[in-house]
């Protein structure tokens, strides 16, 4: 059912001709007359009858041009409520990496309530990969995802990723390992023979350990895997292995960071939304917040998640 069909049989229900209809309309007395019949045909029942030299609406007729009035004032209300410039408002859902959440959107809840109080959040914690996927079957308007310099993410054309922010990353190994010095790839050599923690949901590190293992000419013996960073340096302090951890993050008592360089490894933070949503109001709002904290000064994140938490 088309609303400009709607809008005509309101119009005829107001000035009582098609004639007058028409001339309000800008269009002819044939088409209004051919509009009313195709509305006629979709509800299946006679909306208006002849009276005298003119028509007048039925009784159906009249009762639909009530609901008209209603369902009119509804799309009229729906296109102000969607258009650009509009006051965000409606629920927007959002999936993202733990810390993602954490660090950088729990903080704007308290003053999106203030700011926006029409606006509703609702938050699930996913890794890049489930939040991209639900990204993809339309039951998430955003997800906050990342990739690592050394395996980056290929984003699907229907969608766009805004940078945000970067983490750089280190070995965690244990405390009492030998020290020294050196690039990625001689630092990951010293290890070629311990066993590996990696990623449990995601393999953005899994693909950057094996490539710098390449690098320093081995093959990494991945055994172990988590996605609670926590539990990861529990697994180094236990003796499990050795895993990638953020740089500068407080670290358990037998835990170590070793730095990487040349190359770095750098988690890379995303905003992922649809193409054809981004003039939503509500999303385009938390993607601009979410891109402005991005670039306040920064320190490191606790030990449960990568990522970073502005100061001020």
């Amino acid at each position: 059912m088309e609303t400009r069909r709607l809008h005509l049989l309101v119009e005829l229900s107001r000035l009582g001709s098609m004639r007058a209809v028409a001339e309000a309309t800008g269009t002819t007395t044939s088409t209004v007359s051919q509009q009313i019949a195709v509305l006629a045909r979709e509800m299946g029942t006679d909306l208006i009858e002849p009276h005298g030299r003119r028509v007048r609406l039925t009784p159906a007729g009249r009762r639909l041009a009530e609901h008209a009035v209603t369902i009119l004032s509804a799309v009229e209300a729906a296109h102000l409520d969607l258009a650009p410039g509009a006051e965000p408002n409606g629920t927007l859902r959002i999936a993202g990496f733990a810390s993602a959440i954490r660090a950088h959107l729990l903080p704007l809840v308290a003053e999106l309530a203030t700011s926006h109080p029409r606006l509703h959040l609702l938050v699930r914690e996913h890794e890049p990969a489930e939040a991209l996927a639900l990204l993809a079957s339309d039951e998430t308007d955003l997800a906050l995802t990342y990739d690592y310099n050394l395996a980056p993410a290929t984003f699907d054309p229907a969608v766009r990723a805004t940078a945000l922010w970067t983490t750089p990353w280190s070995l965690g190994v244990p405390a009492a390992a030998a020290d020294g010095a050196g690039t990625a790839a001689e630092v990951f050599a010293r290890f070629r023979g311990h066993d590996w923690i990696v990623n449990s949901r995601n393999t953005a590190d899994d693909t950057a350990i094996r490539t710098l293992a390449s690098m320093a000419g081995f093959t990494p013996r991945i055994t172990h895997r988590a996605d609670n960073l926590d539990l990861v340096q529990g697994m180094i302090t236990a003796g499990l292995g050795v895993g990638l951890l953020p740089a500068g993050i407080p670290t358990f008592p037998d835990v170590r960071l070793v730095p990487l360089t040349a190359p770095d490894v750098l988690l890379r933070a995303y905003a992922v939304a649809r193409h054809g949503r981004l003039n939503w109001p509500s999303l385009a709002l938390l993607i601009d917040l979410l891109t402005e904290r991005s670039r306040q000064p920064t320190v490191p994140d606790g030990p449960d998640g990568p990522g970073e938490i502005p100061v001020g």
